[in-house]
This record gives C-alpha cells, structure tokens and sequence, in this order.
C-alpha cells in the first residue's frame, strides 16, 4: 500500500502570505494552510466578496482587505478566476519585494502573463490543482520560473500539499494537458457515476439505488486505485473474468468508437482550449 503524503507543518513559514481570492479553490488552499499550522495572523486575504468563514477567521488575526501601506510578503498565491486576472493582479503588487514567491493557481493564465503584470525579476510558479483539494485529496502540477530558488520551491510546494499532492515539471507547455487531464478530469469521473446511474435505471434499478451504486462504486474504485500499488490496467483485468459479466460490458466499452478513443478526443479538445484561453 502507498504511504500517505507528508504532513508538513506551516508553523515555521515565515509569513506574511497574501492569498489573492478566496473563491473555492482559494478557500480549500487556505483551510489546508490553517489546518498544517499557518497561523492566522500571518495571512492576509485580497477578497471583495469574502464568505462567512473568511470573515470570521478575521476575527481570529486574518487580515481581511487591508487598508494603508501594503506589507512586503514572503508569497503570494494568486487564485482569482482568470478572466478577472488583467484587472485583480496588479493589485498584489506593492505586496511583492525581491524575496517574494508568486503562486499562480489561475487555469490558462501563462508565467509570461504573470511577469508582464508583475514587478520585473519576480519568483514565479505556475500551478494547477483540482477540485478533490477540497478534501485534502487533490493533485497539482506546478512549473517555476528561472527565478525560482531552491527555497522558493520548498516553499511553494510546502503550501501546495496543504491540498493534496505535487508533481513538479521544467516544461510550462505541458500545463494546458494537465489541465486537461487532472484540472478537468474529476468532471469525466463525476459523468462517469451520472452515466452509470442513468444506465442502472435503464436496466431496471430503481433511481436512488442506481444512484447509490454508481456513486459508492466509483467512490470505491477511486480509493483501491488510490491505495495499491497496482496500476489501473491490472487492477481492471483483476475485476475481469473471462466470458463474464464485467468483460462483455468491457468488450463494448473498448471497442471501436469506445471509451478509449472518447477521452482521447475529449482531453486534446480540452488542451487544445487551453491553449486558446492563454491567448
């Protein structure tokens, strides 16, 4: 079985840590942070719309929309929605001095993009989450700058397993497919349990058991493919009995126009979307 991901304490981060947005995404990196030790007093929240729990982490030493002379901070992670990023961006940056780290969780939006909109010579990563980071049990892709130090990179990726678990790539051209993959991948999982449902009624389950089904099987599935330390090619083939049940569905799903080829067209149009959001 896979050991867990580290549980790194951020009660020796030295702070301040400006987080830009504090949307879903934003909110789920933020309660990763206070839950691996950050104290509250550390961080500074740039949100015009903040929700109640943000609001009351205020009243616990967060500073919530600061007025007056902006501090120089250790990092700043950006988790605005990017068709917001031209005008919200600009916004960090009396925040940022020589030393600070900036951390872009914004999909599409290109380290070009970021040092254009930034003071010049800036530390910056690049990083793409998905939305299991809500739960602790997300999946990011992270690409740094030439300016990026060996510390900044612990850094960045100290604060990025608050969330889950970090992959790290020299090459930014490969983030649109990531994208693809793991940034939209948890809505095929989530078609994948509709779909189910819909078939099992189709075949004569009643609708709440269909749905229950399909949602603890896939559920299920995810966690074994989580734990073992087999592949998901050997753990399909070990549910596959010859002539059975499993592999006369199988024999329709991997067949021509199947399963395969579906999501082999679904993920380049995805990546190719990608692209074209990042101008």
């Amino acid at each position: 079985m896979k050991r867990p991901a580290n549980d790194r304490s951020l009660r020796t981060f030295p702070g301040p840590l400006l987080l830009l947005g504090a949307g879903k995404m934003g909110f789920a990196m933020l309660e990763g942070w206070l839950k691996r030790g950050l104290a509250p007093g550390k961080i500074i929240v740039l949100e015009p719309q903040p929700g109640k729990t943000v609001k009351a982490l205020a009243r616990r030493g967060l500073k919530l929309n600061p007025k007056g002379k902006a501090p120089i901070t250790a990092a700043i992670v950006i988790a605005v929605k990017p068709q917001s990023a031209p005008e919200a961006v600009p916004a960090v940056r009396g925040y940022a001095g020589k030393g600070t780290l900036v951390l872009s969780i914004m999909a599409g939006r290109t380290i070009q993009f970021l040092e254009s909109a930034l003071p010049a010579g800036m530390a910056i990563v690049r990083a793409m989450p998905n939305t299991p980071a809500a739960i602790g049990r997300g999946i990011t892709v992270a690409a740094p700058n030439a300016k990026v130090s060996a510390r900044q990179r612990k850094q960045a990726d100290d604060l990025l397993s608050a969330i889950g678990s970090v992959e790290w790539v020299s090459d930014e051209g490969v983030m649109n497919a990531v994208t693809a993959v793991s940034g939209s991948g948890p809505a095929y999982v989530f078609l994948l349990a509709e779909a189910m449902t819909k078939a099992g009624i189709a075949a004569g389950l009643p609708a709440a058991l269909a749905a229950k089904l399909a949602r603890e099987t896939v559920a299920g599935s995810g966690e074994l493919l989580h734990r073992s330390e087999l592949d998901a090619a050997t753990l399909r083939q070990n549910v596959t009995s010859p002539g059975g049940t499993t592999a006369a569905a199988l024999e329709v799903l991997m067949g021509p126009g199947g399963f395969d080829e579906i999501l082999t067209k679904a993920i380049a149009a995805a990546t190719r979307r990608g692209r074209e959001l990042a101008g």
